[in-house]
């Protein structure tokens, strides 16, 4: 036999033995400080823990208030009075420390299967886990300003009044070539919901400034093709025929509407996008499974955008549909009051205006307004 093989086979015995003493020795405590206890016996300990926190707090707090109420209360002290015996003081109570994590007879088997299967490696390992844990995690947290609860914070941000106070509307900064008003103001619309202030956008693309105007062009052009993107895909997904069809039809009319009713899109691809709009909402009607979808605010929304376009004809087939379906809603009026306008067809104007007058509807301050003037 060579001496690396007596070398080797020295080595494979001792490191054999280390990992049967190893778990002997593990089992030898186990026998003697009793099996580890039940994880829920733990959760216990650790939820009683987190009470005794939450009492030292509460307690910490009310001591603060009564402190503070004595001082603002502050009684004339009459000389010779005796003064009341102090309260005794409460002894803290002791905080329970949750118990230390033992590993089990598995755990020691596992790490002397690791030391038996991994010669030197495998002990060198162990080693330098412990003395890490020993030398830099040891150290116990402060938990005691920690409270372990689900109330939901709400912080509360002081407005930016300097920055609020110097902002001015679009269209002065366009009418005074303010530079500098109209280039903050731009960034901070695009800096929210781009799709709701396409129309401000819009009104940079006439500045002077040229970096101003460039910088809403594209802002413009990428937030429309993403439009145009997603709103074919809706629309392809619609006539595809899925189970899913009457939730595509709403998000398609709700996705829409939002950027429709701003009216930035040339004339010819403004009434393409209504038109697509308008399918989506007949297809609702039509079906009668899915009819109830078709709310009157879907209804109003399409009929205002045909208003838009300028199909009259359209509008009035869904005037009809919307005082079907929703006689006692007040959009149904509305929009019939508005196409009649825009026709000029006085009779039918002033006639939907009177029935409206007549039914129990409630009349909002815009409709109201538009009664008083044509009375």
């Amino acid at each position: 036999m060579t001496t690396a093989e007596k070398v080797f086979t020295v080595i494979m015995a001792v490191n054999t033995l280390i990992a049967i003493a190893y778990y002997i020795w593990g089992c030898i405590i186990q026998t003697a400080e009793g099996e580890k206890k039940p994880f829920k016996e733990q959760k216990k300990t650790q939820e009683k823990v987190r009470e005794d926190r939450k009492k030292a707090l509460g307690k910490a707090h009310k001591g603060q208030e009564k402190a503070s109420e004595e001082q603002q209360e502050s009684p004339k002290k009459i000389s010779g009075q005796a003064q009341a015996d102090p309260e005794p003081e409460e002894e803290p109570e002791q905080e329970v420390s949750p118990p230390e994590q033992r590993l089990s007879r598995t755990g020691y088997l596992f790490k002397a299967l690791v030391i038996l299967l991994c010669p030197v490696v495998g002990i060198l390992f162990f080693l330098v886990t412990q003395l890490m844990y020993v030398l830099f995690f040891r150290t116990k947290a402060d938990l005691t300003d920690v409270i372990f609860g689900k109330d939901k914070v709400v912080a509360n941000r002081k407005a930016d009044e300097d920055s609020e106070r110097n902002r001015v509307p679009i269209e002065e900064a366009l009418a005074v070539a303010d530079k500098e008003s109209l280039r903050s103001l731009v960034m901070d619309v695009v800096k929210g919901d781009v799709y709701k202030s396409l129309a401000t956008i819009s009104l940079a693309l006439n500045s002077e400034d040229t970096e101003t105007s460039h910088y809403a062009a594209s802002v413009l052009r990428d937030t429309l093709n993403d439009f145009r993107q997603k709103s074919q895909e809706l629309y392809n997904a619609l006539h595809k025929g899925d189970e899913n069809a009457a939730d595509i039809a709403c998000t398609l009319m709700e996705y829409m509407n939002e950027v429709l009713c701003q009216e930035v899109f040339p004339d010819m691809e403004q009434k393409a996008f209504v038109e697509m709009m308008e399918e989506a909402g007949d297809w609702l009607y039509k079906s009668e499974e899915n009819r109830y979808r078709l709310t009157c605010e879907y209804i109003e929304w399409i009929a205002l955008r045909l208003l838009g376009t300028k199909q009259y004809d359209k509008m009035k087939t869904w005037c009809g549909r919307c005082m079907e379906m929703y006689p006692e809603e007040l959009p149904s009026y509305t929009i019939q009051l508005k196409l009649y306008f825009s026709i000029q067809d006085k009779e039918n104007f002033f006639g939907t205006m009177n029935r409206l007058k007549e039914s129990d509807i409630v009349i909002d301050r815009d409709t109201l307004d538009l009664i008083r003037v044509f009375n």
